[in-house]
Order: structure tokens, then C-alpha cells, then sequence
């Protein structure tokens, strides 16, 4: 205060204004955002898209992340540019492998905690927050808390329980399931007490899963919806893959074939939420 009173006088006194003199409790400029939703559905997205296009409204926040990522020396500046592309998804993995998480919690899909620790020492500061909760069962089938709520939502939607084949968090388990249900946010359900399976991918996709109705003809599997969380971030990365094939318009499987569901507008659990 007593630089900006010895500034002011000098001003009075010589007929001139007070440039650029700033004082201690002026607020600094403000370390940018990064929306934790935008950058999940990108780094879900972006990888299967047969361009460098960049998911709608996450540009931003994946150009800080990945200019973090740069600060780190873990990618090079070219990739610095808002798409969550394979190089973005390799530096990722790096930064949490640098962290010390390991299998799953280190497969370059993003998570609360190693978004945070990017983000330390002012590079940005995180919003959007996606929890998925801890553990829980349905129809003694382990999921999280998340794809239970959503499974909820989806159940009411068209007035009929669900009843789940197999749950989330199973390594090792169906060989024909090729790794989706590793991690979590995957459910397989029964269509036997299902009026109609095609009503219940369609609740499924309205509350933010990427769902198909599987068939005998289709692979070595009885009849079953397959449904993965969208922005689940426990997701291993065949689930992963699945949700960005989901957004691409094909059918999860790996002839690549044409998405054979019902079409609806694509959202996440937590869009969903705020409709």
C-alpha cells in the first residue's frame, strides 16, 4: 500500500494517472478448469474415431490435461491438441504408471485421483467430478454404485426388473466376453422375462449405456443384453474400446459391424441426471 500512496502522489503531483502498479491483495490470474466429464467421454471416444476429430465440448479441457502431460515430458507438444487420441492415452497410462497404480488403475483412461495429482501446483483445478461409487450387488452380481443407479433408472423407465448373467469386476470370467467385464461398469442381462429386448437396450442407452442385444447367431453366447457405463472409469480398456465403437455407430463386436440397437440421443449417466 505504501508503493500505490507514493504512485498516487506522484501522479497528483505531476498531472499523470497509476499504470500497472498492483497490490498485495490483487487476486492473481486464475489457473484454467478441467471438466473431468468432458475428458472421460473424449478419452472414451476419441480413440475409435477415424480422424483427429475432437469430441464436442472437451477440446479445452484435454488441451490442459495434455499440456500437463507435455510439462511432465510425457508427450510431445504436436499431440497438444484437444484430442484424446492413442499418443494422449500412452502419456496418460505413463503418468499413472509414475504414480505407482498398476494393472486396471493404470490403463491411460483418466481417474479422480490422477487427474487431481496432474493437476497440482496451479496447472488447473478439476470440476465435473465423475464418482462411481464402491461396490455393490445385484442379483448376487457385484457392480458399482453407479451402474446400479442406472440400471435403476433404466428398470423404471420401462416398468420391469432386470435380471443380471454377469456383473463387473470379473477377471477370468466368460472367455466369450473378450475382457469386458475386467473392471467395472458392465453388466450382462436376461432377455427371458423381458416383453421386449429392444425396449430395454432403448431405456439402457436413454440413462447412458452403451447397449446391444447379443444373439446366438452373432457369437459362441446364449441371448443377453451386454451394457457398458459410459464414463464408467473402471472400465477395462475392451470396455473401453466398446463404448467409442458405441459412439461411432457400430455394434461392439469385432467384425465392426453397424450398430443394430435403437437409436437415441447418446449421453452419459450424469447428462442424464441434469435433463
Amino acid at each position: 500500500m505504501r508503493k500505490l500512496a507514493v504512485a498516487v502522489l506522484a501522479a497528483a503531483l505531476t498531472g499523470g494517472t497509476v499504470v500497472g502498479v498492483a497490490t498485495a491483495g490483487e487476486a492473481t490470474a486464475a489457473a484454467p478448469t478441467v471438466n473431468m466429464e468432458a475428458v472421460i467421454k473424449a478419452a472414451m471416444w476419441d480413440p475409435s474415431k477415424p480422424n483427429q476429430d475432437i469430441t464436442p465440448g472437451s477440446g479445452e479441457s484435454v488441451r490442459v490435461v495434455e499440456q500437463a502431460l507435455a510439462d511432465e515430458n510425457l508427450l510431445a507438444d504436436a499431440y497438444v491438441d484437444g484430442h484424446f487420441g492413442t499418443a494422449t492415452v500412452s502419456a496418460y497410462q505413463d503418468w499413472q504408471q509414475s504414480l505407482g497404480f498398476s494393472g486396471l488403475d493404470a490403463s491411460g483412461l483418466p481417474g479422480t485421483t490422477s487427474l487431481t495429482r496432474l493437476g497440482d501446483g496451479g496447472r488447473y483445478s478439476l470440476t465435473g467430478l465423475i464418482d462411481i461409487g464402491g461396490k455393490t450387488t445385484m442379483d448376487g452380481e457385484t457392480v458399482n454404485r453407479r451402474s446400479a443407479d442406472m440400471l435403476g433408472a433404466a428398470q423404471r423407465r420401462i416398468g420391469v426388473d432386470f435380471v443380471l448373467t454377469q456383473g463387473s469386476y470379473n477377471p477370468g470370467g466368460d472367455p466369450s466376453s473378450a475382457g469386458t467385464h475386467d473392471g467395472g461398469g458392465v453388466v450382462d442381462l436376461s432377455v427371458h422375462n423381458l416383453p421386449s429386448p429392444w425396449q430395454a437396450v432403448k431405456a439402457l442407452r436413454e440413462v447412458g449405456f452403451a447397449a446391444w442385444h447379443r444373439t446366438p447367431d452373432q457369437g459362441p453366447w446364449a441371448a443377453h443384453i451386454h451394457a457398458v457405463a459410459v464414463s464408467d472409469t473402471a472400465l477395462s480398456p475392451p470396455a473401453w474400446d466398446q463404448v467409442g465403437d458405441y459412439f461411432e455407430g457400430r455394434n461392439g463386436l469385432a467384425n465392426n459391424g453397424p450398430d443394430d440397437g435403437p437409436q437415441v440421443e447418446k449421453v452419459t449417466w450424469e447428462e442424464y441426471q441434469r435433463r
